[in-house]
């Protein structure tokens, strides 16, 4: 069997871990995510390839021949981060004492030490495995030598360079020539691209070819090529990998690159110093030692304010130089103080203000009782400050502002220039995590505050915050706006320094707006028919339990899971098929799904809890939530709460009423326009699908939506082996659960108990469905490699979702996996369906609607439209959802018209 060599790009894995990973810090305030990761991927490296040599070569410190040939090579990229500089030092000792051989040779660049190895090696006919991402070593690609990319799990052979760039490996350079690089400064042909690159040397062969036919080559690209000529020699130079680097001084044959036996002690002091915990365990076995802190936790905490300043605003010289002061300031943090959690019904009770670490202001407009003390005018102090907070140009900061937005517009202020949230900031940083400002400010800041329950005490005893006396309000309510603006200086850097992060958290900046019209325009429930069906489903209710009474023999209490433990597994002797953490027989939904497909009375069971729930928390609770004011339903819906960035609705929950059931369409439709309106819903079509077709790449999937197939038809003809019109409506259902199933993470086991058929029967359909869409099997495998090296899996758009578990054992981490494979799809359709709010609402205001958005579900919007507007909106609507994006596969969206939200959808 034919040996191995596997050469690690150390330079590549340093910048990679560097962006990759948070900025992570020991307990001396040394950063360590750079180290960790560069770690973490080498240790993958040596568990996943057991190379029988190997080695880890870096770039040498200094000028290469490179830079004497061009002396604008790689002139625009900046210098190594600091942060990252004093962390190579560290990496290289750790790659050493892990046994690697490590190589940085000067006056040459990595690529070249790779290549001159890689052919070393092949001259003793073992094959070289070349871990990166440069594309640059395509050119290096033949049967003796192949590229993988850990990060994506991208594997290069000869086949795999022409399906990825269009040419062979041997043409590599001549491709890069043509193109240039723009990261590293190298000179290509003006305006060639990577098509038109692949079209030249498919029809030409080479470049020299090319260069002899040049005059042939019309319009403006080929005078661009004729004008490049004088410097393909230059280029060649620059693209073309040295094979010939002298490395006597680190080695004399490829035996000198055999792996080594880890230098324990070393390593020892590595884990310990940079505080990597479970390492350290795993290397010294002593479960009780403890490191000086766990580096993947660790935060970079900025130093306390030397002072705390925090200033009562309860005069009017006061409130003239702090307002002179926040209209001067770059920026300002805000905070509002109110008498309720609920936004819509919220009053002001305060607005606290920070320009600068550790100073605020509070004013106290609202507060009442024994310490209220000397307090500002509300209304003249609110339209003092109306200019102020209606001003765009006058940027604020403020933690979950679609709340404090409502509390002043309920007070008739617009508030504007919100520039910044640093809720969202946090939520698009560690989506996973708690985005609470105490939580936060423990994180970042190291520090903890006061408490909303320390000063205004819990449960049944808890004052309103107008109640609190003005003294402790100062503080607690300035706190809160100093907090936000050290949050604010904290956690931008974070998120500039990663362009995907910064793009999707300005987006949500957005949608916060959006998100705060939508609350406030509320949906209109008919009142009248909700009652009359909740008094249908009472009787319907009734029916089902003396049904249950009849089936057990006995009547019993249907709520009480003790009874019906007893009926069920004393009485009637159903199979136990779970137990609860007590060791009672389990009543629970799933138990009971399970029985029902064999006994009566389970069915029974699951057909008056639902519509129970249906009663209790839509045809009951609905009416009582109408807005006095507005004759409204207000939603709450929750931004910074699902981890793949979906919305969360609460208050009520709008995105739960059932679709599939009679009843849950009959709530639908007591969602009404107003007078004179119609309903209009527009929604994605099986946009979940159509993100796998992108993500995948898989040629089959694409060319079925490309073309506007029926998905499932199409499945079920590929799986089946079938034309697409002979498919049957069993197949079509059985390829409509694997395609949803499939993206979900769903096993052989769940397509069987779906399709009610045997599991090896379900392997089968799997197989042909992976068989027909292989690209589908390689995106699972993929990006599940992915995400146990990175820690997280990205959306289209550079949304950040982490799986904390990805590494973990047993279920946690096949829950993780599974999560690894969906995550991306739900995340990029929650990212398209929110840039369609933001397009949508843009739209409405550009063109002076009346129409308003009034309800986002999942991947629908739903819209209040005069009847005059109908024509106009729902024929802009497909257009506005569908240009907000370019993927690989079409985007449809589906619209539809009612007098109410059911006959819409």
């Amino acid at each position: 069997m034919k040996k191995t060599l596997l050469l690690v790009d150390g330079s590549s894995y340093l910048y990679r871990a560097f962006y990759a990973m948070p900025d992570l810090r020991n307990a001396r305030g040394e950063p360590t995510g750079a180290l960790y990761g560069v770690i973490n991927m080498m240790r993958k490296c040596i568990d996943d390839y057991k190379a029988d040599y190997a080695a880890c070569i870096f770039d040498a410190k200094g000028k290469t021949f490179r830079d004497d040939l061009y002396p604008e090579y790689k002139g625009d990229r900046p210098s190594m981060p600091d942060d990252l500089a004093v962390q190579t030092g560290p990496i290289h000792e750790a790659i050493r004492a892990m046994g690697w051989p490590v190589i940085a040779a000067p006056g040459v660049e990595a690529d070249d030490v790779i290549a001159t190895l890689a052919d070393m090696a092949a001259r003793s006919d073992i094959h070289t495995i070349i871990s990166t991402g440069d594309k640059d070593l395509a050119q290096l690609v033949n049967s003796h030598i192949s590229l993988v990319n850990t990060m994506t799990g991208e594997n290069l052979d000869e086949a795999g360079v022409l399906a990825k760039f269009g040419v062979r490996p041997e043409r590599i350079v001549d491709y890069l020539m043509l193109i240039g690089d723009n990261v590293d400064n190298v000179p290509g042909v003006t305006k060639v691209g990577p098509k038109t690159a692949v079209k030249w040397l498919n029809e030409y062969d080479s470049i020299d070819n090319l260069v002899a036919n040049a005059d042939q080559i019309k319009g403006v690209a080929g005078q661009n090529l004729r004008d490049a000529i004088a410097q393909f020699e230059l280029t060649r130079n620059l693209i073309t990998v040295r094979r010939d680097c002298e490395l006597t001084e680190f080695m004399q044959s490829v035996e000198d690159l055999l792996p080594r036996a880890p230098d324990v002690a070393t390593l020892t002091n590595i884990y310990d110093r940079y505080g990597f915990r479970t390492w350290l365990r795993e290397l010294t076995g002593d479960a009780e030692r403890v490191p000086e802190q766990d580096a993947r936790v660790a935060q970079n905490l900025p130093d306390a304010p030397a002072q705390i300043n925090y200033q009562t605003v309860d005069t009017a010289e006061k409130f003239d130089a702090c307002l002179a002061a926040i209209k001067q300031a770059e920026r300002v943090a805000i905070d509002t103080e109110t008498t309720s959690l609920n936004p819509m019904q919220a009053s002001l009770v305060g607005i606290s203000l920070a320009i600068e670490p550790g100073a605020a202001w509070y004013i106290p407009l609202g507060h009442r009782g024994t310490g209220a003390g000397t307090q500002l005018d509300k209304a003249h102090t609110l339209a003092a400050l109306r200019d102020w907070l209606q001003d765009e140009r006058a940027a604020k900061i403020l933690h979950n502002a679609k709340y404090d937005s409502h509390v002043f517009l309920n007070e008739g202020i617009t508030l504007s220039g919100i520039k910044d949230d640093t809720m969202l900031m946090a939520y698009v940083l560690e989506s996973h995590r708690s985005v609470g400002m105490q939580e936060l400010a423990q994180r970042y800041l190291g520090r903890t505050g006061t408490t909303y329950e320390e000063i205004c005490g819990k449960g049944a005893k808890q004052i309103g915050f107008d109640e609190v006396d003005i003294e402790t309000a100062t503080h607690y309510a300035a706190e809160d706006a100093d907090f936000t603006l050290q949050l604010f200086q904290a956690l931008a850097p974070l998120v500039q320094e990663q362009e995907g992060l910064e793009r999707i958290y300005r987006l949500e900046v957005q949608v916060s707006r959006v998100l705060t019209l939508i609350e406030r325009n509320g949906v209109r429930i008919d009142e009248t028919m909700l009652r009359q069906q909740s008094a249908q489903i009472g009787a319907k209710l009734v029916e089902l339990e003396n049904k249950a009474y009849e089936l057990a023999g006995q009547p019993f209490n249907l709520n009480s899971t003790k009874q019906l433990g007893e009926i069920l597994f004393g009485k009637m002797n159903l199979p136990v098929l779970r137990k609860t953490p007590k060791g009672a027989p389990s009543t629970d939904e799933d138990v009971l799904s399970r029985l029902a497909a064999d006994y009566p009375l389970p069915r029974t069971l699951l057909d008056y809890r639902s519509l129970a729930k249906l009663k209790s928390t839509y045809t009951d609770k609905l009416p009582k939530m109408i807005n006095a004011s507005t004759g409204r339903v207000h939603t709450d819906y929750a931004q910074a709460a699902v981890i793949t960035g979906r919305l969360a609705s609460s208050d009520p929950n709008l995105q739960n009423i059932p679709v599939r059931t009679e009843e849950g369409r009959r709530i639908r439709m007591a969602f009404i326009p107003s007078d004179g309106g119609v309903i209009v819903s527009a929604d994605y079509s099986q946009i979940e699908l159509r993100v796998m077709a992108h993500l995948s790449g898989d040629a089959n999937l694409q060319k079925s939506f490309q073309e506007g197939e029926d998905i499932h038809r199409a499945t079920a003809g590929e799986v089946f082996g079938v034309a697409p019109e002979a498919v049957n409506a069993e197949q079509r259902r059985a390829a409509k659960a694997i395609n949803f199933g499939l993206i979900y993470g769903m096993s052989a086991f769940g397509l069987a108990a779906n399709l009610g058929i045997t599991r090896d029967a379900a392997q089968t359909y799997i197989d042909r469905y992976f068989a027909r869409y292989p690209g589908v099997a390689d995106y699972m495998s993929r990006i599940k490699k992915e995400a146990a090296a990175k820690g997280y899996v990205e959306t289209v758009f550079g949304r950040r979702l982490w799986l904390p578990e990805i590494n973990g054992k047993g279920p946690r981490r096949a829950g993780a996996e599974r999560a690894a494979i969906n995550a991306p799809m739900q995340g990029t359709s929650a990212d398209l369906i929110k840039m369609a709010m933001v397009a949508v609402q843009a739209w409405l205001e550009k063109e002076k609607l009346s129409s308003r958005l009034v309800m986002q579900v999942h991947d629908e919007l739903v819209l209040d439209v005069p009847g005059s507007e109908q024509a106009l909106v729902t024929q802009a609507l497909p257009g506005l959802m569908c240009d907000v994006a370019s993927l690989a596969v079409p985007l449809v969206a589906e619209t539809g018209v009612g007098h109410n939200w059911e006959e819409a959808h």
